[in-house]
């Protein structure tokens, strides 16, 4: 713990004084969800073969999601260093299985994205994967993947800033969340994040891939 509580005061003097917390929160959130909503009024009636690009989204989205984690964001490569560095060695260090939760709305800073990280997964994947699903299916079809793929972003955002809220607060007491944070504590053992428990959200492919830690 004494490493931890001296990790974090370093770490805190590099968060500009004009930070604030909850602003943070409130850009991902209504971002997001702005953005879901103005796709989500693009789509009319929509087939059963449209509306499976919602699952069919969820799961690449889950896909994408474990193996950017257990790849470029515990693995240093080539263009991606900073992911690598804001995670494994600043993110990990923060907040270990002992010491799950944040202190204050400051320390939002290193549990949520930074928020250019939102416009560039809009407008550099999101978007172009939609318009090219548009061109080459329907305009239903790029709609929805836009949608479902910033509503799992989201999901992914509002997921892992509860597993590091206080397990005492009414958020940190909520079943869903309980279990899933022991899912997310297990992996930040140092000694166990880069084999085991790579889902952030929901462990479809830790449990398709054998990642799951069994205690």
């Amino acid at each position: 713990m004494g490493d931890v509580r001296a990790f974090r005061e370093e770490y805190r003097k590099g968060i500009p004084s004009w930070y604030l917390g909850w602003a943070h929160f409130a850009f991902t959130s209504l971002g997001s969800l702005a953005a879901v909503v103005f796709a989500a009024s693009r789509v009319h009636g929509a087939t059963p073969r449209e509306l499976a690009t919602i699952p069919l989204t969820f799961l690449f989205a889950n896909v994408t999601e474990y193996f950017g984690h257990k790849g470029p964001m515990h693995h240093s490569t080539p263009g991606l260093r900073l992911i690598y560095r804001r995670h494994t060695l600043e993110h990990h260090h923060f907040f270990t299985e002992e010491a799950m939760a944040c202190d204050s709305a400051r320390d939002f800073r290193i549990m949520l994205f930074p928020p250019i990280l939102l416009i560039f997964f809009l407008g550099g994947i999101a978007g172009p994967i939609g318009a090219g699903l548009f061109l080459l299916f329907s305009a239903n079809v790029g709609w929805l993947f836009v949608a479902t793929a910033v509503a799992y972003f989201l999901t992914y955002e509002w997921l892992h800033f509860c597993y590091h809220l206080s397990p005492e607060s009414l958020v940190g007491r909520l079943s869903l969340v309980r279990v899933l944070r022991r899912h997310h504590a297990t992996h930040h053992e140092l000694a166990k994040m880069q084999r085991w428990n790579f889902n952030i959200t929901f462990p479809i492919c830790d449990a398709l891939f054998g990642t799951t830690w069994r205690n």
